[in-house]
């Protein structure tokens, strides 16, 4: 079969953006490289060219690709600025948007404990890397957090620089592209440790978010619990 019919059931606009997804997976098209036009996507795909754009417009509203304006459609970058406004969600009162600046404080393997085997998916056996670290908006520590990654996506981080943009330390050395996260936010009383690392009092109020990072297959790629004084910033959530 050659028409649109050939691809199934389900809507065709979202089996095309599967099978683009899949090729983005497998490495197809890198970071920022521009994809095929529409009209070649649907001759290859044999579907209708409205379909690849609407196709390509729900991958857009994912922040998985970018269209641009007389220049086509590339694949997302995990930079700076797509990182702050795609999943980090804190923001001075004062209105201020910026990308925190970030200081580690420890760095180990271990065999992962029985919380990170549950929210990551992991065998019994499984080992993670661990990083602590102290994050700074506006030169005031706000953020500390403790990050958890499955060493067998991660080979070698542990013996790696780690710097500021972690999502773009998975995308170009490991080839993990986080394209979602789910969070959980609850009111808490900062622990001892905790308030010693934010120069803050031990059971001062604060937020804490349990993010877990998900792959463009929707495998648990990162479990990261940040505790952040809300003092001066908040969580704000733009919904569409």
């Amino acid at each position: 079969m050659g028409d649109e019919e050939a691809l199934g059931f389900r809507p065709l606009y979202r089996q095309v953006r599967d099978k683009l997804i899949r090729r983005l997976v497998d490495g197809v098209w890198a970071p920022g490289e521009p994809l095929p036009s529409e009209i070649q996507l649907a001759a290859e795909l044999r579907v209708s060219q409205g379909t690849v754009r609407k196709a390509l417009d729900a991958m857009a509203a994912d922040n998985l690709v970018v269209r641009r304006q007389g220049r086509g459609t590339f694949v997302a970058r995990h930079d700076e600025e797509r990182v702050m406004f795609q999943f980090f969600k804190l923001v001075g009162d004062d209105g201020d948007r910026s990308f925190p600046q970030s200081a580690v404080l420890s760095l180990a393997q271990g065999k992962a404990n029985a919380a990170e085997r549950e929210a990551l998916k992991l065998p019994k056996d499984a080992r993670v890397t661990r990083i602590r670290r102290l994050r700074s908006m506006a030169g005031r520590p706000t953020i500390v957090e403790d990050v958890a990654l499955p060493d067998a996506l991660f080979p070698g981080l542990a013996g790696m620089e780690i710097p500021n943009n972690l999502y773009g330390l998975y995308a170009v050395h490991f080839g993990v592209a986080v394209a979602s996260t789910r969070e959980r936010l609850k009111a808490v009383a900062l622990t001892a440790e905790d308030a010693d690392a934010l120069g803050a009092k031990a059971g001062a109020p604060a937020l804490r978010i349990d993010r877990l990072a998900l792959s463009l297959e929707r495998q648990p790629v990162e479990w990261r619990l940040s505790v952040c004084l809300t003092d001066k910033v908040h969580y704000l959530s733009e919904l569409r």
